[in-house]
């Protein structure tokens, strides 16, 4: 059964630093593709970054490029969302998704974790 568990959710200040983790079970992860979601309240779902499972080629979406990155560890069937510099505007429910390539649309990935909540609040 394929299942993703994201985790390192939490409150921070705005300037700090977290780390998402997204731990794959069911499958693995070396031939999938891993892209991380995000939905702030009112908002629809948007893609902040994506990692294949070709060549490991990273994607970014504009807003979070130079502050977020993101890495996988096929030994440890997990990938990371290292979140610097985060802004108020980065609070959202963030969202680890599989499929087989990267994409931008939420609807192009099957497998969905359940979401870990990230505040950033003075």
């Amino acid at each position: 059964q394929v299942q993703l568990v994201e985790s390192g959710g939490g409150l921070v200040q705005p300037g700090g630093s977290l780390r998402l983790s997204c731990a794959a079970s069911g499958f693995t992860l070396d031939y999938y593709a891993i892209g991380w979601f995000r939905q702030a309240p009112g908002k629809e779902r948007e893609g902040v970054s994506c990692i294949s499972s070709s060549d490991g080629s990273t994607y970014y979406a504009d807003s979070v490029k130079g502050r977020f990155t993101i890495s996988r560890d096929n030994a440890k069937n997990t990938v990371y969302l290292q979140m610097n510099s985060l802004k108020p505007e980065d609070t959202a429910v963030y969202y680890c998704a599989t499929d087989r390539g990267c994409s931008w649309y939420d609807v192009d990935f099957g497998s969905w974790g359940q979401g870990t909540q990230v505040t950033v609040s003075s």
